[in-house]
């Protein structure tokens, strides 16, 4: 099993929204390096961090499951779609997604600036300086970890 960080701004798509679905397409992925990740590491099963970016704190927010295999991503072929991207092709998809499983609440938020903070996790992705993937790769230890800060203050 791998672990994942996975970034959503709570205005599009938040914890409570997947909490509500249940599952849902973690869709429009257009960075070739994410797609990547997607393509030839996530696996059905992985546990991932969601994460609200681009608000008043952000920070992990809950746990959710990889649920699928990748598959590609309908909302690059479709010009009515946020995501459309007019060089995919369906017959040679460029742009992949994931299912993904609500599993619960942190007790907390856990903010970004208590991350950024913790010297346990000064090598993760999400605290580097210029790191800006929308998913990201999170090492057992670290996951591990991070699920120790939700009963801190």
């Amino acid at each position: 099993m791998a672990y994942w960080l996975m970034k959503s701004e709570p205005d599009a798509f938040s914890i409570d929204d997947l909490e509500r679905v249940g599952t849902e397409p973690w869709d429009g992925i257009r960075n070739y390096q994410v797609r990547n990740m997607i393509r030839d590491q996530m696996q059905p099963g992985d546990q991932a961090f969601f994460y609200h970016s681009n608000t008043k704190v952000p920070g992990i927010v809950g746990i959710m499951e990889i649920v699928s295999q990748p598959r590609p991503d309908q909302t690059a072929f479709d010009p009515d779609e946020k995501y459309y991207d007019p060089k995919s092709d369906p017959d040679k998809p460029r742009w992949l997604l994931v299912d993904v499983k609500y599993v619960r609440h942190t007790k907390r938020v856990i903010p970004l600036t208590e991350l950024k903070a913790d010297p346990a996790l000064e090598e993760m992705p999400l605290v580097r300086r210029g790191n800006r993937l929308s998913i990201m790769p999170v090492t057992e230890e670290q996951w591990d970890h991070i699920l120790t800060l939700e009963d801190q203050d």
